[in-house]
């Protein structure tokens, strides 16, 4: 649920915030950690633009591999997590390990999940694609087996199982490109939660600082075309002055792909840009 708020300032005007339905407890001790980073500069000097520390906070270690075969697991509560868009559960196992998992719509406090090749496809449990019936939303894919989640891993994400075929499942992306994935991979059962989470809105550049983003400068507002950026100049009379934009180090930005790990494009079944 999206929150507004009163037009006292000009923070408040604009200002959108995601109502998170959690638990008000602090963080596991013994699944978090200090994030410690450059920040954006290497011995001073600015190696990433527009970064910098930000506000600080724990980072908290997801389980993205849920190996735990065969042993069932208590969801003890449903915590935020000030670094990724889903909310996270604290599962309590059966042997009295606890692990941090992220957490679908429809999980809730005291659920049990499990994960297994053998387990019941309800919200929450974690089976190999193979065992997954077609048409049934999955989130926390594996693209090889045993080396833990790496996709439709963000808020409101989930991917949809289209067909077996030959040891491999066609699965179709939340970006709409559908993609050949080995059966022994593991996915989790539903979609994930704060759908509503693209709809907030910051308000002021002050909360801007505060994730970590420093000010950005658009070239066309700068003066010199050499020293500054190749978008500089008087764009009142000439625009950009080029055909297509470019980056500050004069790399050409739109219409060029992007991808480069080209030999996994024989899993790509249909791409994310074909109508």
């Amino acid at each position: 649920m999206i929150k507004t708020y009163k037009p006292t300032s000009s923070g408040q005007r604009k200002r959108r915030t995601l109502v998170y339905s959690v638990d008000k407890v602090r963080p596991l001790k013994s699944k978090t950690r200090a994030i410690v980073g450059t920040a954006g500069r290497n011995n001073g000097t600015v190696s990433v633009r527009h970064k910098e520390r930000g506000a600080r906070r724990l980072y908290r270690q997801v389980d993205f591999k849920r190996e735990k075969f065969n042993i069932p697991a208590r969801v003890s509560t449903i915590e935020y997590d000030p670094n990724r868009g889903p909310n996270i559960a604290l599962l309590v196992y059966a042997d009295g390990e606890k692990r941090y998992i992220l957490a679908p719509e429809g999980l809730e406090k005291d659920m049990v999940v499990v994960s297994g090749t053998e387990v019941e496809p309800k919200v929450g449990n974690t089976l190999p694609l193979s065992k997954i019936p077609l048409g049934m939303p999955i989130h926390n894919i594996e693209l090889n087996p045993g080396a833990g989640a790496k996709i439709v891993r963000g808020a409101g994400n989930s991917a949809q199982v289209l067909s077996k075929e030959a040891g491999v499942v066609l699965v179709r992306l939340p970006s709409k490109e559908v993609k050949k994935i080995k059966e022994g991979c593991l996915a989790t059962i539903g979609t994930l939660g704060n759908p509503d989470l693209r709809n907030i809105r910051l308000g002021k550049a002050g909360r801007k600082r505060h994730i970590g983003v420093r000010p950005a400068v658009r070239g066309v507002a700068m003066a010199n075309p050499k020293k500054d950026h190749p978008h500089a100049g008087k764009y009142s009379k000439t625009g950009i002055g080029m055909k297509s934009p470019k980056s500050p180090w004069g790399w050409i930005t739109r219409g060029v792909r992007s991808r480069k790990r080209k030999y996994t494009d024989y899993t790509i079944v249909k791409r994310r840009y074909e109508k």
